[in-house]
This record gives structure tokens, C-alpha cells and sequence, in this order.
């Protein structure tokens, strides 16, 4: 994969996605406004590390394929979500999860205790995005700074209980062996989440940091994993009779768990992520299950058919399953632009869609439906990312970035190395020798890119057509105040909100 690789640029919408993102990123620490979701505990599937995990994905894939000029813009960002995820706000809940009492391990619940260290067994649904994220941190940016040792650290202490600090050191590598030495332990059909759950979809992004893993370091772990998970899951069937997948397998009785209910989020969810290994599996389950879930609607927007869920227990269950964003994740990467576009137009018109300091986002909203039978529910995970990452993403563009690795001019061709924070940044793409960008400033105050990994024969840069500075001989010679040298770079700056093109060019 070049780094001239589909280098679209981010049109208004997606800027804004991603200025909130940004957004996000800078909250002081547990500060989770606009993140908190219905349920308590941080247990279920809008929690805080799905919504900093995708975001890092929604990066890594604007990144790569709309922008592979810009890491100065996407890594800082990434680095400010990743710290986030290993705060103990976002991990704690396994504490008590792992000692069971679930309705699918209330009855192995004696032979479990109190788990403090997030990663140690079970809990893929943490462990899987830490790995991965990590990875991918590295993977895009050659920085391995979570590659050193206790890189990954989760502590946790309090002064008013628990007695000592509890501390469980890792790296990038460490983690990444630990989860596939927990698939072989399970016969490669999955980590558990919860203890005796075995979900699919939530296995699959440690296959995506195997694969990491191994364009990073080189070897063949992820076709090791997918080829015995496929071995494994052979005699159960990864779906049901009704074509749908199936949710989740219990650990001691193997026995599947089908999706009775057809949750959209089942089939999305695991779809989106599986098209990466599985794209033929994933591509040929999709026309049925898509029709058998979707609506299409009279004023040309494209709903979901939510079933009810029933009481577990005799309890109402309140979790943010995530539904309407899962499917607009699922119809990105599978390529359904006509319904992805509907389910888009329906968000923008029935689900209020806000612009605050430049982020857009959809606010959370717990009603259901409005008086005329309009989805309206919004989930925050939903809100502030997938439907983001729906935006943001290209046609297979999980695919392509497991299958079509970045060659080295992605890491060596010129590139904005770093990206004010009021700087609005429309383009970025390259060539060996060329680097074009078009920015403005988001409030009409000065901003600056800098440029770096600049070519080392003569080249000339432009704005808009004329020429503000020029490079020869070791010399940079402004032409504009705009311009001026930095460490190992080029200091651009734009004072005003109007639009301008820059060309940088070697002769």
C-alpha cells in the first residue's frame, strides 16, 4: 500500500467526526462527558473502552486511507484516546465480572474469584483492544513506545480501601503473546469475555493484532489463528440455520448461543470486523441478513427492525446494545453505500445531530422512538463514534489494512509531521517528491503545520500559486513571514479561516 493511497481528504462532516474525537482526547482524566451511557458498571457494549477503541480504528483508517500525509495530525490524538484506555475508570468493572453469576456461569461461579489484572484470563473484550490498539499505534507511526517494557501498565490504588497498589506490567509484545497463548488454551475458539462466554465478535480484533504483530515483526501468527479458529468453529457453525451469526459459545458445554432475537448488532458487529480475515464468508452472508434487519422508509432513509428484548431473570435489561451504529459501521466496510447513506440521512434528520468547538457528534437520547414511530434512541457509543467511523471509513477498508500492508513510502515520503490544534487540515496526500495540503485556521487565529521527512534535493513550496519559500543547498529562503524553519522541518503557518491550497515540490 502506497502512501498516495487513496488520499480523498475529509470533507465537512468528517472533519467535524474528528475534531470531536479530539475533542475527547483532551477531557481531564475521568472526565467521560458525552460518554457515559445508560447501564452501570462499564459492562456492557457501549462502555468506555469500545468508544476509545473505535475511535483509534476510525483514526487509523482515515489515516490510511483519506489522509496518509497527516500523522502529525491522527498520532497525537491517538496517543491522548490510548492513555485513556488504560485507566482504571475503564477497566474496573472486570473486578467484578470476573467472579461470574451471569444466567451462563452463575453455575461455574464457585471456581471463580475476584480478578484484578484486566488481561490476565478471560475478558478478550478489554484485552483484545489494548493489544491491538497498541499495535496499530506502532504499525502506523514506527514509534514503539508501548513496545517497552511496562509500557502497558494497569494500576490501580486508593487511599480510602483496597490496602497496597496493584500494578500489572506489559508491553505491546508481552500482551499480544499472552492472548495467543489464551487461544491455544481454548482449542482456537476463543478467549471468553465474561467467564464461560465465548463471543466471536469480540475475538476478532486480537486476530487483528496478530496480524499487526506480524507486519510489524514479521512471521505468520494471524494465519496460524484463523486457520485453526476456522478448524475449530467447523463442527459448530459460525451460523445459525437462519443465516445469521451466532452470538456467542458457552465454554464448558460448547453449546452456540444463535441470535433468536435478530439484534442487529450481532450480525454487524461481528460482520464489520470478520470482513478483514473472512471478506468472502462475511460478503456472501451479508445480502440476507442486511434485508432480513434493515428498512427502507418512504422519505428515502433506512431504519433498523429492533426486536424487544425479554426480561432476563425477571429483570428489564439496560445496556446499550448499539444497534443503528453497528449497522452503519457494518454497511461502510461492506460496501453498501445506498443504505449506508439512508441510514446516515435518518441519523441527520431524526437524531439531532450537534456541533460543539468544531466536533460533530449525536447527542445521547434514551427515547426510543418519536410520536411517529422514528428511531430516535442514541447510544454514546453510537453517537460519538461508530456512526463517525461509518463516515470515515472507505469500502473494505479493514480489509485493506490487514491484507494490503503500508509499504515503506507511507513512514518516508513527505508529510505534515505536526498539526496545530486550530488548525482545520481539508487534505494531505504525496509523493515521493510533492506533498499537497490545503488547511485553514478553525477560529481565525494564526495556526501551524509542520512539515518534515522533506526530500533532500531543491524544492520549492506554494500557496495557492504563488511561491512563499524555497530549499537549496541546506538553505531555506522564506519569501513570506508565513514560513520559517523549525527542527528537522518547515514551519507553516495560516492566519485566517480561508481555505488555501500548498503545494511543496522537488525539483
Amino acid at each position: 500500500m502506497s502512501g498516495a493511497f487513496a488520499a480523498t481528504g475529509l470533507d465537512p462532516l468528517q472533519r467535524g467526526h474528528l475534531r470531536h474525537f479530539d475533542n475527547l482526547s483532551r477531557r481531564p482524566v475521568n472526565d467521560w462527558s458525552l460518554m457515559t451511557g445508560r447501564s452501570t458498571g462499564q459492562d456492557d457494549f457501549g462502555g468506555y473502552r469500545f468508544q476509545l477503541a473505535y475511535m483509534m480504528y476510525a483514526l487509523a483508517l482515515a489515516h490510511i486511507h483519506r489522509m496518509p500525509a497527516a500523522p502529525g495530525l491522527f498520532k497525537p490524538i491517538f496517543e491522548r484516546l490510548f492513555d485513556k484506555l488504560l485507566l482504571p475508570e475503564v477497566w474496573m468493572y472486570w473486578r467484578d465480572v470476573s467472579r461470574g453469576g451471569s444466567i451462563f456461569n452463575a453455575h461455574l461461579s464457585d471456581g471463580y474469584q475476584e480478578e484484578w489484572d484486566p488481561v490476565r484470563r478471560d475478558n478478550i473484550m478489554y484485552s483484545a483492544y489494548v493489544q491491538s490498539c497498541a499495535l496499530l499505534h506502532q504499525y502506523l507511526f514506527r514509534d514503539d513506545r508501548y513496545a517497552q517494557p511496562g509500557a502497558i501498565t494497569f494500576r490501580h490504588w486508593s487511599y480510602f480501601w483496597g490496602g497496597e497498589a496493584k500494578a500489572f506490567a506489559y508491553n505491546a509484545n508481552s500482551l499480544n503473546a499472552h492472548v495467543y497463548w489464551l487461544m491455544v488454551e481454548s482449542g482456537f475458539l476463543g478467549v471468553a469475555c465474561e467467564p464461560n462466554c465465548i463471543f466471536q465478535i469480540c475475538n476478532q480484533p486480537a486476530i487483528l493484532g496478530f496480524r499487526l504483530h506480524d507486519l510489524i515483526h514479521g512471521g505468520d501468527r494471524a494465519q496460524e489463528v484463523t486457520d485453526a479458529y476456522e478448524a475449530a468453529w467447523k463442527d459448530f457453525g459460525r451460523t445459525s440455520p437462519d443465516g445469521h451469526f451466532v452470538v456467542m459459545m458457552s465454554g464448558d458445554t460448547h453449546e452456540v448461543r444463535p441470535n433468536r432475537l435478530k439484534s442487529p448488532w450481532v450480525d454487524a458487529w461481528t460482520g464489520a470486523l470478520m470482513n478483514m480475515w473472512n471478506r468472502d464468508f462475511v460478503h456472501a452472508a451479508y445480502p440476507a441478513q442486511v434485508e432480513d434487519l434493515v428498512t427502507a422508509r418512504d422519505d428515502g432513509t433506512v431504519s433498523l427492525r429492533i426486536p424487544e428484548r425479554p426480561p432476563v431473570m425477571g429483570e428489564r435489561i439496560v445496556s446499550d446494545d448499539c444497534d443503528f451504529g453497528w449497522a452503519a459501521a457494518w454497511m461502510s466496510e461492506l460496501g453498501d453505500r445506498s443504505r449506508l447513506e439512508g441510514l446516515l440521512a435518518h441519523a441527520d434528520r431524526y437524531m439531532h445531530p450537534h456541533w460543539v468547538d468544531g466536533g460533530l457528534y449525536y447527542p445521547r437520547n434514551d427515547q426510543p422512538q418519536d410520536d411517529y414511530g422514528n428511531r430516535t434512541l442514541v447510544e454514546p457509543h453510537t453517537g460519538n463514534v461508530l456512526l463517525a467511523y461509518a463516515r470515515l471509513n472507505v469500502p473494505d477498508g479493514l480489509w485493506r489494512l490487514y491484507n494490503d500492508p503500508l509499504d515503506d513510502s507511507f513512514h518516508r515520503w513527505p508529510a505534515l509531521v505536526e498539526v496545530g490544534q486550530d488548525v482545520d487540515l481539508h487534505t494531505a496526500s504525496n509523493t515521493e517528491r510533492e506533498l499537497h495540503f490545503r488547511m485553514s485556521a478553525r477560529v481565525g487565529e494564526g495556526a501551524a503545520v509542520t512539515l518534515g521527512r522533506l526530500p533532500a534535493r531543491p524544492w520549492t513550496l506554494t500557496c495557492d500559486g504563488v511561491e512563499i519559500a524555497y530549499w537549496s543547498d541546506g538553505v531555506l529562503k522564506a519569501i513570506s513571514d508565513m514560513v520559517s524553519a523549525v527542527d528537522d522541518g518547515v514551519q507553516v503557518l495560516t492566519a485566517d479561516t480561508a481555505v488555501r491550497d500548498y503545494e511543496l515540490a522537488a525539483t
